[in-house]
């Protein structure tokens, strides 16, 4: 099995942008040539991957290939997908197409290895396996994820990719089993294929990816002149990953990010506060975050830990409405998507939790309402009968899931009555999976605060998140902390819900403030309520991203 990481020069490897071109999904190489099919303008490309030089290749057929979204390149033959048709033909003569194999439902995805093809049917919701030769099928197997996918294969096995699930999955090519799989680092992937380096024989894998972007365009013959429209966004980009199994979790293309976090101190009453300290958060370190460095903004902190958390103290010996200060730090962070690897079968025999896990992990210790009947009832119909762990836990997300739907609010009610009203923001979907779960005996966690936005092709500009953010953690015993996001999973009215942030978190998420929260005031030593003096009524916060650059995996500094 060749996990191995890549080790490429990341300047010899740009983002493909081929001219005129509409919705990439299917590609594959052949003699160091990219090939792609653009399934709006039927378009198959010839593309030089180091000069982006395109051609296309059937200029006079280009209208046979509108609909297409799968190719494969097997020798001197081409393989395509049209609608509900699998068709091939020469490379040198495209006009020659042959059908191979016709379906009742639309096919996706093609593969093709020696005497075996592999398609993708997202109605079926399989991986359908023929056979060359005699076009009869030869099985099936379940695919790995619910939205529209494309597939490819490198020696023994096969990787497919996923639309909704933002994922990257590679399978046994002989029982469809899942070896591991990665986040992509933009939405919507489309299309794969692995190239050989001809410089370096290293094996680089190509994601196409399609979609929609909103810009503001700028109509001489509107009034307002400017007008929010949208427009087709297609490229192929390298996927960088990393696969360690003992630790059961895979990393992919990571970046480099700056952010900053400041105070503007500037009271909505009258107070004064003498002996004050100021309490944020640091970015954490974890197997998929490494804080490269932080320094002070406006005024010197010191450092303490809480609860293994490293937390910046900001001391003020007096602090009036009169006063005005900025203070914070600034942080630069290596960010890398990571996705956990475990399945139910890891979880039948758990070892028991720490001794001090019940206390801290187990109780209502944020206005969670575990005692209310409606949370109380909520909690047992969430699991019904299941026992495994892991499926616990999934089951009471997709629970939360069906009953609500997310929505912005100005403050954040307590779970009975987030459940009564079926709409949440981000905060009150962990408010209520946090309350199930620990009712259930799961320990779990708030995590935040921040999401950068997720624009990684927008380097060195500042960026400044809409919101803040919060997801969770929960303890599996004998393996960790495991991440799952609060909402954003919640995309299908009535599921089926992707799993992309199941146990896995994009480059995008921010760790800090884990299990503690992210910013508090202390007097004279003590812990000052919010209902005695707000943060939010004393200072405006100012919350600032930027993307230096993209890490290849030899940058990677993150202990495994």
């Amino acid at each position: 099995m060749n996990t191995a990481s890549f080790m490429i020069d990341q300047s010899s490897l740009p983002t493909i942008r081929p001219m005129a071109s509409y919705s990439l999904h299917g590609i594959a190489f052949q003699d160091n040539k990219l090939w792609a099919i653009d399934s709006v303008g039927g378009y198959l490309l010839s593309i030089d991957p180091v000069t982006q030089n395109t051609t296309i290749i059937n200029p006079n057929n280009w209208s046979d290939f509108v609909g297409t979204t799968g190719i494969a390149i097997s020798g001197d033959t081409l393989w395509f997908t049209a609608d509900d048709g699998v068709y091939f033909c020469p490379l040198n003569d495209l006009s020659k197409t042959q059908l191979f194999v016709r379906l009742s439902d639309t096919i996706n995805g093609i593969a093709v290895h020696e005497t075996t093809v592999y398609l993708t049917c997202h109605r079926r919701g399989d991986i359908l396996v023929y056979s060359r030769e005699n076009g009869k099928q030869i099985t099936r197997f379940y695919a790995p994820g619910i939205g529209i996918e494309n597939i490819t294969f490198r020696g023994e096995e096969l990787w497919v990719s996923d639309t909704l699930e933002q994922t990257i999955y590679c399978l046994d090519r002989a029982t469809g089993e899942i070896i591991f799989n990665v986040l992509t680092p933009f939405p919507e992937p489309t299309g794969l294929a692995f190239y050989t380096d001809p410089n370096t024989g290293k094996e680089i894998l190509y994601v196409a990816y399609s979609s929609q972007e909103a810009y503001i365009r700028d109509n001489p013959n509107a009034e307002p002149n400017y007008e929010l429209q949208y427009r087709d966004s297609t490229f192929i980009h390298p996927l960088y990953f990393k696969y360690f199994p003992e630790q059961h979790y895979a990393l992919s293309n990571g970046y480099l990010v700056e952010m900053s976090y400041v105070e503007e101190i500037s009271p909505l009453d009258p107070v004064t506060l003498e002996n004050l300290e100021w309490r944020i958060a640091l970015p954490a370190e974890t197997p998929r975050q490494k804080l490269r460095k932080i320094e002070p903004i406006g005024i010197p902190f010191t450092e303490e830990i809480q609860d293994g958390q490293r937390v910046a103290v900001f001391k003020f010996d007096k602090l009036s409405s009169n006063s005005r200060h900025i203070f914070g730090w600034k942080a630069v962070l290596e960010v890398w998507s990571i996705k956990y690897q475990l399945t139910p079968k890891d979880c039948e025999k758990l070892p028991e939790l720490p001794p001090d896990f019940s206390s801290r992990y187990l109780h209502d210790d944020d206005d969670l309402a575990m005692h209310t009947p409606i949370i109380q009832r909520a909690a047992v119909e969430a699991i019904a009968r299941e026992t495994n762990f892991l499926r616990q836990i999934y089951s009471i997300r997709n629970y939360v899931y069906d009953r609500l739907s997310y929505g912005i609010k100005p403050h954040i009610d307590t779970p009975d009555l987030v459940l009564k009203r079926g709409v949440g923001s981000c905060g009150e979907y962990l408010g209520v999976l946090l309350a199930l779960s620990r009712l259930n005996g799961i320990p779990c966690r708030t995590v935040g605060r921040y999401k950068c936005p997720p624009f990684p092709l927008q380097r060195s500009i500042p960026l400044q998140p809409d919101f803040n953010h919060v997801w969770m953690e929960f303890y599996l015993p004998g393996i960790g902390w495991l991440p799952m996001e609060s909402n954003p999973d919640d995309i299908i009215e009535g599921g089926p819900y992707p799993t992309r942030f199941f146990m896995g978190l994009a480059w995008y998420h921010a760790e800090m403030a884990k299990g503690i929260p992210f910013e508090t005031l202390r007097i004279n030593g003590e812990p000052v309520t919010k209902e005695k003096v707000s943060i939010g009524e004393l200072a405006i916060n100012h919350v600032r991203f930027m993307i230096l650059d993209e890490l290849s995996p030899e940058q990677l500094t993150i202990d495994s």
